[in-house]
């Protein structure tokens, strides 16, 4: 192995996993969309020929699935760590994704609390960075894991030379 590729932070699975509340907040969520959906497509069903029942019904199935499944499945996924040289994270529920984010790279870090998260105590943490492929999002965890975060990444990309660019 050469000294570059030493050096490097490594693409592993992630340290931490989310709160487990954010499996509530992303079934509401789900929920939330699905029922609009489904009233769309019930209100269509009313007033068009081309829309039927059975149809309506089929995507009322598939939105109470997705509701049931998907949001578990995320939180299985869904990692994320911050170490002194980087942030790591891992995401998906069909595809997973794995990034890292140096801290040398790291221009801004972000806090945000959505309705539905603050109902569960919890917050997003974004980092933006300098790459093409944007920014790095930490959702579903809890708010006062978001605060510390956001504070010793801004204190951890502070110290580090260089312009983040």
């Amino acid at each position: 192995m050469s000294d570059v590729t030493a050096a490097q932070p490594t693409l592993r699975e992630p340290a931490h996993r989310v709160s487990p509340r954010a499996r509530v907040m992303w079934r509401v969520g789900a929920g939330v969309e699905g029922l609009v959906l489904v009233g769309i497509a019930g209100v269509l069903a009313l007033t068009m020929d081309a829309v039927r029942w059975w149809m309506v019904l089929a995507l009322a199935v598939a939105v109470v699935a997705y509701v049931a499944v998907v949001p578990h499945w995320r939180y299985l996924v869904h990692r994320w760590e911050a170490t002194d040289t980087a942030v790591y994270t891992q995401t998906g529920w069909w595809a997973r994704e794995r990034r890292i984010a140096p801290m040398s790279r790291i221009q801004t870090v972000d806090y945000a609390e959505g309705a539905i998260a603050r109902l569960f105590g919890l917050a997003s943490v974004t980092v933006t960075t300098a790459s093409a492929a944007g920014a790095i999002s930490i959702d579903g965890l809890d708010r006062q894991v978001a605060r510390r975060l956001v504070d010793d990444l801004t204190r951890q990309a502070d110290a580090v030379e260089g312009d983040a660019t």
